[in-house]
Protein backbone atom coordinates (compact mmCIF):
# COMPACT_ATOMS: atom_id res chain seq x y z
CA UNK A 1 0.00 0.00 0.00
CA UNK A 2 1.33 3.29 -0.98
CA UNK A 3 1.84 6.13 1.56
CA UNK A 4 -0.60 8.14 0.21
CA UNK A 5 -3.40 5.54 0.35
CA UNK A 6 -2.46 4.58 3.66
CA UNK A 7 -2.85 8.26 4.94
CA UNK A 8 -5.89 8.42 3.33
CA UNK A 9 -7.25 5.19 5.01
CA UNK A 10 -5.71 6.75 8.41
CA UNK A 11 -7.96 9.87 7.70
CA UNK A 12 -10.78 7.82 7.13
CA UNK A 13 -10.39 5.49 10.48
CA UNK A 14 -10.05 8.52 12.38
CA UNK A 15 -13.08 10.57 11.08
CA UNK A 16 -15.53 7.72 11.19
CA UNK A 17 -14.14 6.55 15.26
CA UNK A 18 -15.22 11.00 15.94
CA UNK A 19 -18.41 10.10 14.08
CA UNK A 20 -19.86 7.36 15.99
CA UNK A 21 -18.34 8.95 19.40
CA UNK A 22 -20.13 12.17 18.90
CA UNK A 23 -22.57 11.94 16.37
CA UNK A 24 -24.39 8.13 16.55
CA UNK A 25 -25.28 9.04 20.01
CA UNK A 26 -27.00 12.51 19.47
CA UNK A 27 -29.90 10.32 17.93
CA UNK A 28 -33.46 11.00 19.17
CA UNK A 29 -35.84 7.48 20.07
CA UNK A 30 -37.58 6.35 16.92
CA UNK A 31 -40.74 5.51 16.68
CA UNK A 32 -42.73 8.54 16.25
CA UNK A 33 -41.35 10.26 18.63
CA UNK A 34 -38.64 12.19 16.71
CA UNK A 35 -36.34 15.08 18.09
CA UNK A 36 -37.86 16.65 21.28
CA UNK A 37 -38.60 20.46 20.75
CA UNK A 38 -37.37 23.56 23.21
CA UNK A 39 -40.36 24.29 25.39
CA UNK A 40 -41.02 27.70 25.06
CA UNK A 41 -39.96 30.78 27.01
CA UNK A 42 -42.10 32.11 30.08
CA UNK A 43 -42.26 35.31 31.63
CA UNK A 44 -40.58 35.58 34.58
CA UNK A 45 -42.84 35.37 37.94
CA UNK A 46 -44.77 39.15 38.42
CA UNK A 47 -43.17 40.32 35.63
CA UNK A 48 -45.47 43.31 34.19
CA UNK A 49 -46.50 44.19 37.42
CA UNK A 50 -46.54 48.17 38.59
CA UNK A 51 -46.77 49.39 42.32
CA UNK A 52 -46.18 48.71 45.11
CA UNK A 53 -47.73 46.14 47.60
CA UNK A 54 -49.54 46.87 51.34
CA UNK A 55 -47.07 47.65 53.42
CA UNK A 56 -44.37 48.45 51.45
CA UNK A 57 -42.14 51.11 52.76
CA UNK A 58 -42.70 54.79 50.56
CA UNK A 59 -46.52 53.92 50.24
CA UNK A 60 -48.56 56.38 51.74
CA UNK A 61 -51.70 54.54 53.45
CA UNK A 62 -54.71 54.42 51.80
CA UNK A 63 -58.02 55.44 53.09
CA UNK A 64 -61.07 52.88 52.98
CA UNK A 65 -63.48 53.46 51.03
CA UNK A 66 -66.30 52.06 49.39
CA UNK A 67 -65.58 50.25 46.33
CA UNK A 68 -65.45 51.87 42.61
CA UNK A 69 -67.61 49.34 40.72
CA UNK A 70 -66.85 52.23 37.57
CA UNK A 71 -62.67 51.35 37.77
CA UNK A 72 -61.56 51.17 34.59
CA UNK A 73 -60.07 47.68 33.19
CA UNK A 74 -56.20 47.49 33.08
CA UNK A 75 -56.15 44.62 30.60
CA UNK A 76 -54.40 45.31 28.26
CA UNK A 77 -56.25 44.34 24.25
CA UNK A 78 -55.22 40.99 23.16
CA UNK A 79 -52.83 40.82 19.76
CA UNK A 80 -53.83 39.51 16.79
CA UNK A 81 -51.87 36.91 16.32
CA UNK A 82 -50.05 36.80 13.13
CA UNK A 83 -50.65 34.23 10.45
CA UNK A 84 -48.42 31.18 9.76
CA UNK A 85 -47.71 30.14 6.18
CA UNK A 86 -46.85 26.70 4.95
CA UNK A 87 -44.73 25.60 1.61
CA UNK A 88 -43.66 22.57 -0.36
CA UNK A 89 -44.17 19.44 -2.43
CA UNK A 90 -45.16 16.33 -1.87
CA UNK A 91 -43.21 13.39 -3.90
CA UNK A 92 -43.33 9.87 -4.02
CA UNK A 93 -40.29 7.54 -3.10
CA UNK A 94 -39.41 7.34 -6.91
CA UNK A 95 -39.07 11.13 -6.99
CA UNK A 96 -42.38 11.50 -9.44
CA UNK A 97 -45.04 13.83 -8.24
CA UNK A 98 -48.47 12.33 -7.20
CA UNK A 99 -50.84 11.79 -10.27
CA UNK A 100 -53.77 13.20 -8.30
CA UNK A 101 -54.34 16.14 -5.86
CA UNK A 102 -53.51 15.30 -2.49
CA UNK A 103 -54.65 16.51 0.73
CA UNK A 104 -52.81 18.35 3.32
CA UNK A 105 -53.20 17.62 7.05
CA UNK A 106 -52.63 19.30 10.20
CA UNK A 107 -52.71 16.20 12.62
CA UNK A 108 -52.99 18.13 16.62
CA UNK A 109 -53.31 15.57 19.56
CA UNK A 110 -54.60 12.72 17.45
CA UNK A 111 -57.36 14.82 15.32
CA UNK A 112 -56.80 15.33 11.86
CA UNK A 113 -58.21 18.64 9.86
CA UNK A 114 -57.55 19.49 6.11
CA UNK A 115 -55.52 22.53 5.38
CA UNK A 116 -54.84 22.08 1.42
CA UNK A 117 -54.32 21.26 -1.75
CA UNK A 118 -51.31 20.07 -3.54
CA UNK A 119 -50.53 20.95 -7.19
CA UNK A 120 -50.59 19.04 -10.20
CA UNK A 121 -47.16 19.14 -9.75
CA UNK A 122 -47.12 18.29 -5.93
CA UNK A 123 -46.57 21.73 -4.90
CA UNK A 124 -48.73 23.47 -1.64
CA UNK A 125 -48.86 26.40 0.39
CA UNK A 126 -51.74 27.61 2.83
CA UNK A 127 -52.08 29.49 5.98
CA UNK A 128 -52.06 27.22 8.46
CA UNK A 129 -55.35 27.10 10.83
CA UNK A 130 -57.04 29.49 8.45
CA UNK A 131 -61.19 28.72 8.33
CA UNK A 132 -61.00 28.64 4.49
CA UNK A 133 -58.17 27.61 2.41
CA UNK A 134 -60.14 26.55 -0.37
CA UNK A 135 -60.89 22.77 1.38
CA UNK A 136 -63.88 20.81 1.03
CA UNK A 137 -64.16 19.61 4.95
CA UNK A 138 -64.48 15.47 4.95
CA UNK A 139 -67.80 13.92 6.97
CA UNK A 140 -65.31 12.45 9.09
CA UNK A 141 -64.18 15.48 10.60
CA UNK A 142 -65.37 17.27 13.32
CA UNK A 143 -65.23 21.30 12.36
CA UNK A 144 -66.08 21.71 15.95
CA UNK A 145 -63.31 19.99 17.45
CA UNK A 146 -60.49 21.57 15.37
CA UNK A 147 -59.80 24.35 18.41
CA UNK A 148 -57.82 26.90 15.79
CA UNK A 149 -61.05 27.32 13.67
CA UNK A 150 -63.68 27.52 16.37
CA UNK A 151 -62.22 29.96 18.40
CA UNK A 152 -61.59 27.49 20.88
CA UNK A 153 -58.44 27.23 21.73
CA UNK A 154 -57.60 25.44 25.07
CA UNK A 155 -55.68 22.68 23.43
CA UNK A 156 -53.56 24.36 21.76
CA UNK A 157 -52.52 26.78 24.39
CA UNK A 158 -54.63 29.62 26.31
CA UNK A 159 -57.18 32.27 24.69
CA UNK A 160 -57.87 36.07 25.35
CA UNK A 161 -61.04 37.50 25.49
CA UNK A 162 -61.24 37.80 21.56
CA UNK A 163 -60.99 34.55 21.66
CA UNK A 164 -57.60 34.40 19.75
CA UNK A 165 -54.36 32.25 20.71
CA UNK A 166 -52.50 34.28 23.46
CA UNK A 167 -48.48 34.31 23.28
CA UNK A 168 -47.10 32.53 25.87
CA UNK A 169 -44.11 34.08 27.69
CA UNK A 170 -43.55 35.48 23.60
CA UNK A 171 -43.78 32.31 22.70
CA UNK A 172 -46.51 31.52 19.49
CA UNK A 173 -48.15 28.30 21.08
CA UNK A 174 -50.65 27.66 19.07
CA UNK A 175 -49.90 24.74 17.03
CA UNK A 176 -48.23 22.54 20.47
CA UNK A 177 -48.82 18.80 19.82
CA UNK A 178 -49.47 19.38 15.61
CA UNK A 179 -48.01 17.32 12.87
CA UNK A 180 -48.42 18.16 9.50
CA UNK A 181 -48.77 15.27 6.63
CA UNK A 182 -50.23 14.41 3.03
CA UNK A 183 -53.14 12.26 2.85
CA UNK A 184 -52.97 10.06 -0.51
CA UNK A 185 -55.19 6.53 -0.50
CA UNK A 186 -52.83 3.65 -0.65
CA UNK A 187 -49.54 6.08 0.74
CA UNK A 188 -48.29 6.53 4.14
CA UNK A 189 -47.07 10.06 4.37
CA UNK A 190 -43.93 11.75 6.18
CA UNK A 191 -44.85 13.87 8.30
CA UNK A 192 -43.55 17.52 9.82
CA UNK A 193 -43.52 18.78 13.22
CA UNK A 194 -45.28 22.20 13.32
CA UNK A 195 -45.09 22.52 17.52
CA UNK A 196 -42.56 25.18 17.32
CA UNK A 197 -43.05 26.63 14.01
CA UNK A 198 -43.24 30.88 13.98
CA UNK A 199 -44.69 33.41 12.19
CA UNK A 200 -41.43 34.69 11.31
CA UNK A 201 -39.92 31.12 9.96
CA UNK A 202 -39.38 30.13 6.46
CA UNK A 203 -42.77 28.43 5.62
CA UNK A 204 -40.69 26.26 3.19
CA UNK A 205 -41.03 22.88 5.13
CA UNK A 206 -39.51 21.12 2.04
CA UNK A 207 -40.01 17.67 0.53
CA UNK A 208 -42.61 15.79 1.89
CA UNK A 209 -42.00 11.65 0.60
CA UNK A 210 -45.09 9.30 0.17
CA UNK A 211 -44.51 5.81 0.60
CA UNK A 212 -46.62 3.16 -0.99
CA UNK A 213 -48.62 0.61 1.37
CA UNK A 214 -47.52 -3.56 1.38
CA UNK A 215 -49.78 -5.86 3.07
CA UNK A 216 -45.96 -7.33 4.43
CA UNK A 217 -44.68 -4.33 6.25
CA UNK A 218 -44.52 -3.81 9.42
CA UNK A 219 -45.45 0.17 10.99
CA UNK A 220 -45.50 2.41 13.87
CA UNK A 221 -48.55 1.18 15.37
CA UNK A 222 -48.20 -2.65 17.49
CA UNK A 223 -52.17 -4.09 16.11
CA UNK A 224 -52.05 -6.77 18.35
CA UNK A 225 -51.15 -3.61 21.25
CA UNK A 226 -55.09 -2.65 20.01
CA UNK A 227 -56.49 -5.51 21.11
CA UNK A 228 -55.50 -4.95 25.06
CA UNK A 229 -58.28 -5.88 27.51
CA UNK A 230 -59.89 -2.54 29.09
CA UNK A 231 -58.30 -3.12 31.91
CA UNK A 232 -54.76 -3.00 30.04
CA UNK A 233 -55.69 0.01 27.95
CA UNK A 234 -56.76 1.85 31.56
CA UNK A 235 -53.51 1.26 33.10
CA UNK A 236 -51.56 2.06 29.93
CA UNK A 237 -53.65 5.40 29.02
CA UNK A 238 -52.91 6.32 32.90
CA UNK A 239 -49.11 5.72 32.33
CA UNK A 240 -49.28 8.10 29.18
CA UNK A 241 -50.97 10.73 31.24
CA UNK A 242 -48.34 10.04 34.13
CA UNK A 243 -45.20 10.58 31.71
CA UNK A 244 -47.22 14.11 30.64
CA UNK A 245 -47.48 14.82 34.11
CA UNK A 246 -43.38 13.99 33.95
CA UNK A 247 -44.13 11.49 37.06
CA UNK A 248 -41.69 8.75 35.83
CA UNK A 249 -42.25 6.54 38.65
CA UNK A 250 -46.20 6.05 38.50
CA UNK A 251 -45.59 6.23 34.63
CA UNK A 252 -43.55 2.86 34.92
CA UNK A 253 -46.06 1.37 37.38
CA UNK A 254 -48.44 2.36 34.93
CA UNK A 255 -46.70 0.46 31.95
CA UNK A 256 -45.67 -2.65 34.38
CA UNK A 257 -49.50 -3.33 35.23
CA UNK A 258 -50.45 -3.37 31.75
CA UNK A 259 -48.08 -5.75 30.69
CA UNK A 260 -48.94 -7.81 33.56
CA UNK A 261 -52.56 -7.60 32.56
CA UNK A 262 -51.67 -8.17 28.70
CA UNK A 263 -48.28 -9.65 28.37
CA UNK A 264 -48.70 -9.22 24.46
CA UNK A 265 -49.02 -5.15 25.52
CA UNK A 266 -46.20 -4.93 22.84
CA UNK A 267 -46.24 -0.74 22.97
CA UNK A 268 -46.26 -0.77 27.08
CA UNK A 269 -43.57 -2.82 26.78
CA UNK A 270 -42.16 -0.35 24.32
CA UNK A 271 -42.68 2.86 26.24
CA UNK A 272 -40.92 0.94 29.12
CA UNK A 273 -38.15 -0.08 27.81
CA UNK A 274 -37.73 4.03 27.25
CA UNK A 275 -38.48 4.67 30.51
CA UNK A 276 -35.64 2.33 31.81
CA UNK A 277 -32.95 3.42 29.17
CA UNK A 278 -33.76 7.39 30.43
CA UNK A 279 -32.80 5.61 34.06
CA UNK A 280 -29.81 4.07 33.16
CA UNK A 281 -31.42 0.40 33.19
CA UNK A 282 -30.04 -0.90 29.95
CA UNK A 283 -30.20 -4.58 30.77
CA UNK A 284 -33.80 -4.04 31.95
CA UNK A 285 -34.53 -2.08 28.72
CA UNK A 286 -33.01 -4.39 26.37
CA UNK A 287 -35.54 -6.92 27.85
CA UNK A 288 -38.42 -4.84 27.62
CA UNK A 289 -37.62 -3.99 23.83
CA UNK A 290 -37.06 -7.94 23.01
CA UNK A 291 -40.54 -8.52 25.23
CA UNK A 292 -42.51 -5.79 23.08
CA UNK A 293 -40.38 -7.51 19.77
CA UNK A 294 -41.93 -10.91 20.78
CA UNK A 295 -45.36 -10.00 21.11
CA UNK A 296 -45.91 -8.17 18.24
CA UNK A 297 -43.00 -8.99 15.50
CA UNK A 298 -44.05 -6.31 12.83
CA UNK A 299 -44.06 -3.22 15.02
CA UNK A 300 -40.70 -1.51 13.80
CA UNK A 301 -40.53 0.99 16.87
CA UNK A 302 -38.43 -1.06 19.58
CA UNK A 303 -36.56 -2.81 16.90
CA UNK A 304 -34.58 1.23 16.70
CA UNK A 305 -34.34 1.61 20.14
CA UNK A 306 -32.37 -1.95 20.25
CA UNK A 307 -30.40 -1.09 17.94
CA UNK A 308 -29.44 2.21 19.92
CA UNK A 309 -28.40 0.14 22.70
CA UNK A 310 -26.29 -2.56 20.71
CA UNK A 311 -24.51 0.68 18.84
CA UNK A 312 -23.69 1.99 22.41
CA UNK A 313 -22.39 -1.41 23.08
CA UNK A 314 -20.42 -1.22 19.65
CA UNK A 315 -22.40 -4.54 19.10
CA UNK A 316 -21.63 -3.74 15.47
CA UNK A 317 -23.20 -7.45 13.77
CA UNK A 318 -26.15 -7.19 16.24
CA UNK A 319 -26.86 -3.88 14.75
CA UNK A 320 -26.54 -4.45 11.60
CA UNK A 321 -28.77 -7.90 12.27
CA UNK A 322 -31.67 -5.76 13.71
CA UNK A 323 -31.36 -3.05 11.89
CA UNK A 324 -31.85 -5.13 8.71
CA UNK A 325 -35.51 -6.50 10.06
CA UNK A 326 -36.24 -3.28 10.82
CA UNK A 327 -35.79 -1.90 7.27
CA UNK A 328 -37.55 -5.01 5.94
CA UNK A 329 -40.28 -4.16 7.90
CA UNK A 330 -40.70 -0.41 6.99
CA UNK A 331 -38.46 0.62 4.71
CA UNK A 332 -39.72 4.25 5.00
CA UNK A 333 -40.86 5.58 8.57
CA UNK A 334 -36.78 5.35 10.34
CA UNK A 335 -34.34 6.72 8.19
CA UNK A 336 -32.43 6.25 11.83
CA UNK A 337 -32.30 2.64 11.13
CA UNK A 338 -30.90 2.57 8.17
CA UNK A 339 -28.08 5.08 9.39
CA UNK A 340 -27.18 2.76 12.07
CA UNK A 341 -26.78 -0.03 9.63
CA UNK A 342 -24.58 1.38 7.68
CA UNK A 343 -22.44 2.72 10.86
CA UNK A 344 -22.34 -1.46 11.76
CA UNK A 345 -21.86 -2.41 7.86
CA UNK A 346 -18.69 -0.29 7.84
CA UNK A 347 -17.03 -1.63 11.56
CA UNK A 348 -18.02 -4.58 10.27
CA UNK A 349 -16.04 -3.81 6.76
CA UNK A 350 -19.24 -4.41 4.60
CA UNK A 351 -18.19 -0.71 3.08
CA UNK A 352 -20.67 -1.75 -0.15
CA UNK A 353 -23.64 -2.60 2.25
CA UNK A 354 -22.92 0.68 4.52
CA UNK A 355 -22.47 3.11 1.54
CA UNK A 356 -26.22 1.47 0.59
CA UNK A 357 -27.78 2.52 3.80
CA UNK A 358 -26.42 5.38 4.05
CA UNK A 359 -27.60 6.54 0.50
CA UNK A 360 -30.82 5.31 1.10
CA UNK A 361 -30.65 7.91 4.65
CA UNK A 362 -30.15 10.98 2.32
CA UNK A 363 -33.24 9.62 0.06
CA UNK A 364 -35.79 9.80 3.05
CA UNK A 365 -33.74 12.59 4.84
CA UNK A 366 -35.18 15.33 2.70
CA UNK A 367 -35.26 18.13 5.25
CA UNK A 368 -31.58 16.96 6.56
CA UNK A 369 -32.37 16.28 10.01
CA UNK A 370 -29.35 13.85 9.85
CA UNK A 371 -26.43 15.55 8.51
CA UNK A 372 -23.77 13.28 10.74
CA UNK A 373 -25.06 10.68 7.50
CA UNK A 374 -23.82 12.87 5.08
CA UNK A 375 -20.33 12.82 7.00
CA UNK A 376 -20.33 8.98 6.92
CA UNK A 377 -21.69 9.16 3.35
CA UNK A 378 -18.70 11.51 2.60
CA UNK A 379 -16.08 9.10 4.35
CA UNK A 380 -17.79 6.05 2.29
CA UNK A 381 -17.17 7.83 -1.17
CA UNK A 382 -13.77 8.98 0.02
CA UNK A 383 -13.27 5.25 0.73
CA UNK A 384 -13.69 4.33 -3.09
CA UNK A 385 -12.20 6.98 -4.67
CA UNK A 386 -15.38 9.19 -5.44
CA UNK A 387 -13.94 12.15 -4.12
CA UNK A 388 -16.33 14.43 -6.13
CA UNK A 389 -19.06 12.66 -4.51
CA UNK A 390 -17.43 13.03 -1.28
CA UNK A 391 -16.42 16.57 -1.61
CA UNK A 392 -20.17 17.06 -2.36
CA UNK A 393 -21.10 15.45 1.04
CA UNK A 394 -18.93 16.97 3.36
CA UNK A 395 -19.33 20.72 2.10
CA UNK A 396 -23.34 19.59 2.61
CA UNK A 397 -22.79 18.48 5.98
CA UNK A 398 -21.03 21.79 7.29
CA UNK A 399 -24.11 23.70 5.54
CA UNK A 400 -26.96 21.62 7.39
CA UNK A 401 -24.82 20.80 11.04
CA UNK A 402 -26.14 22.31 13.81
CA UNK A 403 -23.63 25.22 15.55
CA UNK A 404 -22.91 22.83 18.47
CA UNK A 405 -21.60 20.66 16.26
CA UNK A 406 -17.57 19.70 15.99
CA UNK A 407 -17.07 20.86 12.47
CA UNK A 408 -13.27 21.61 12.54
CA UNK A 409 -12.17 17.92 11.26
CA UNK A 410 -14.66 17.94 8.89
CA UNK A 411 -13.48 20.65 7.24
CA UNK A 412 -9.96 19.20 7.63
CA UNK A 413 -11.25 16.36 5.80
CA UNK A 414 -12.63 18.32 3.31
CA UNK A 415 -9.91 20.36 2.82
CA UNK A 416 -7.17 17.04 2.19
CA UNK A 417 -9.94 15.35 -0.28
CA UNK A 418 -10.13 19.10 -2.06
CA UNK A 419 -6.23 18.92 -2.37
CA UNK A 420 -5.87 15.40 -3.23
CA UNK A 421 -8.19 16.10 -6.39
CA UNK A 422 -6.83 19.51 -7.23
CA UNK A 423 -3.08 17.36 -7.51
CA UNK A 424 -4.80 14.62 -9.23
CA UNK A 425 -7.49 15.93 -11.72
CA UNK A 426 -8.17 12.27 -13.30
CA UNK A 427 -9.62 11.51 -9.58
CA UNK A 428 -12.20 14.14 -9.82
CA UNK A 429 -14.42 11.82 -11.83
CA UNK A 430 -17.04 9.75 -10.31
CA UNK A 431 -15.89 6.02 -10.03
CA UNK A 432 -18.57 3.65 -10.62
CA UNK A 433 -18.72 0.36 -8.50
Amino acid sequence: MSPRKNNRTSLIAAAVTALLAQAVFAQAPAGGGGTPSPSPGGASPGAGGTGAGPGTPGRTPSITTPPNTQQPSTQQPQAMPQPIFISGRVMLEDGTAPTESVVMERVCNGQAHSEGYTDSKGFFGFELGRKNNGMLQDASEDSGSDPFRTGDFGRGGSTGRSGMPTMMGGSDNRFMGCELRARLVGYRSQVVNLAMRRPLDNPDVGIILLHRLSPNEGGTVSAISLAAPKDAKKAFEKGLDSLKKKKTDEAVKNFEKAVEVYPKYATAWYELGKLRVAAGNKDTAHSSFESAIQADPKYVAPYVELAMLEVQAQKWQEVADITEKAVKLDPFDYPQAHFYNAVANYNLKNVEAAEKSALQVERLDTRHAMPQNLHLLGLLLAQRQDYKGAAERLRSYLKFAPPTADVSNVKAQLEQVEKFVAQNPAAAEVKQQ
